[in-house]
């Protein structure tokens, strides 16, 4: 059952008692932490209580502490500390220790793994398996492909038809990192009502290996490449590849939706989600927005932004039905080409012209790419070859030429595409590769070589809260509605 719950207010209280005291004695440990205590000390978790509360059974020895661990895995992820190394700095610094809301008792590592246990429930998948061999194949710039085709297409209809995947593991923690953080931005003006999202993939290696660990006893007789299933220490882990950097990498894909604030020049997270390594950006783009329409209900997603890896049809319907502008790059390889010269003139109803001068026959609409189809009028009709038809083309199926309708989605956005806004709008989608760079590099979710599904979601998660105080305190500061110092009186004792 859950323990005793500080409140927030009994908590600011708590810190501001202690930390005075030790601000008449030794003014400087408190300014060398000041950035460290402000940012719990703004943090309130009384909404955290009524999330995490049905995770506890009513009977039971209470587990206590549960705020203060949550405390003091932010600050940890803050400082950069591995979780076996932390108890041991705050079993030596009274100041860290008491910003994180513990007095003298404190818990023990293990209580810090039972409580992300409770948060993040995966089914782990059998830790014995096959080994999976690094692929040989180079991808270049480009993203793996999507592994089913019209996955995409597939997944929108079932979203349109109310389907969601509520049993995600980071189900607890994406409510956790709404109601905690996200709520308080928009209170405080850091997000608006109404949003602009920037959708993009982050590769996130795993600190497990994927060479696992023999447990056959086939090296004993002389077979050191037998294909018995190895003992993996991160089952969920998979080989994705990194267009970044033009490499393998073994982990997982982190989605993340995030928005830019012009005025604060602030890029905050707004959804965070981990998949397999190999899946591709168009896919998580589709779920993730639903899950994230359906975990903001008072928040309005106005523009879509995201790179080529969401151009296709499906998603630009899934938009439209939802009434969303959508900004995203047009792929490179779905351009189409215009060889032919000179260049086929097009009249008022659409219909383009040989360059004999003929109207072109038309000949189908094409549903999956959304253009209509014209055929030459010497092959479709059987008319007369005339003298352009020589140059014209040597096909006996004669000239194609593909146009597009003015209805179509991916050309004809509701935001005209390349106009001003437009471009201005897709401009911000670099807000979604500042946070990821916040959140893999300043917050370093790699180097602690986290190994598991579930504990590397949930530190990707601290992590995005850890951006979303850094602003909330900036923004308070500067408009000197936050002043540490005057709550602890640190101007007297200096």
């Amino acid at each position: 059952m859950l323990g005793f719950w500080r409140s927030h207010n009994d908590y600011q209280q708590f810190v501001a008692r202690e930390l005075s005291n030790l601000a008449r004695i030794n003014p400087s440990a408190l300014y060398e932490r000041e950035t460290e205590i402000s940012k719990l000390y703004i943090l309130d978790l009384d909404p955290l209580k009524p999330i995490i509360a049905p995770l506890y059974s009513l009977t039971g020895r209470p587990a206590e502490f549960q705020p203060e661990i949550f405390r003091s895995l932010i600050l940890m992820n803050h400082m950069g500390y591995a979780p076996d190394c932390w108890i041991d700095k705050l079993n030596r610094s009274f100041v860290l220790r008491t910003i994180c809301g513990f007095s003298d008792k404190m818990p023990q590592l293990a209580s810090y793994y039972d409580f992300i246990n409770r948060l993040v429930k995966l089914n782990e998948k059998p830790r014995f398996k096959k080994k999976k061999r690094k692929p040989k194949e180079k991808h270049g710039k480009k993203k793996l492909p999507p592994k089913h085709p019209n996955i995409v297409a597939r997944l929108t209809e079932k979203i349109l038809a109310g389907r969601r995947f509520d049993n995600r593991p980071e189900r607890v923690l994406q409510q956790i990192f709404a109601d905690v953080c996200v709520a308080k931005s928009v209170d405080l003006g850091l997000i608006s009502q109404t949003v602009s999202i920037s959708g993009d993939g982050t590769c996130i290696r795993t600190g497990a290996s994927h060479f696992g660990v023999k447990t056959c006893e086939c090296s004993k007789n002389g077979d050191y490449h037998c294909d018995c299933p190895r003992k993996f220490s991160d089952p969920n882990a998979r080989w994705g590849w990194d267009s970044h950097n033009e490499q393998w990498f073994y982990g997982y894909m982190g989605y993340i939706f995030s928005v830019y604030n012009k005025a604060e020049k602030l890029d905050l997270p707004l959804y965070l989600r981990l998949v397999e390594a190999n899946r591709h950006d168009s896919v998580s783009a589709v779920v993730a927005l639903a899950e994230c329409r359906d975990l903001y209900p008072n928040l309005t997603v106005d523009t879509f932004i995201h790179d080529s890896a969401a151009d296709n049809y499906a998603t630009y319907e899934l938009l439209n039905h939802w009434g969303i502008n959508a900004v995203i790059a047009l792929n490179t390889k779905d351009k189409g080409n215009f060889k032919h010269q000179p260049a086929l003139e097009i009249d008022d109803k659409g219909c383009p012209t040989c360059p004999g001068g003929r109207k072109m026959i038309f000949n189908g609409f094409c549903k999956d790419r959304c253009r209509l189809k014209w055929r030459c009028p010497r092959v479709a009709k059987g008319e007369t070859p005339c003298d352009a038809c020589v140059s014209c083309s040597p096909s006996a199926y004669g000239r194609v030429i593909y146009t597009k309708p003015d209805w179509d989605l991916r050309l004809f956005t509701r935001i005209p595409r390349g106009s001003d806004t437009w471009k201005e709008k897709m401009k911000q989608r670099t807000a979604a590769e500042r946070v990821n760079n916040r959140i893999l590099n300043d917050y370093a979710i790699e180097d602690d070589a986290t190994r598991g599904k579930k504990r590397i979601a949930f530190f990707t998660t601290i992590a995005a809260i850890n951006v979303h105080l850094d602003a909330q305190l900036k923004f308070l500061v500067e408009r000197n509605r936050f002043d540490l110092s005057g709550l602890l009186h640190m101007e007297a004792a200096a």
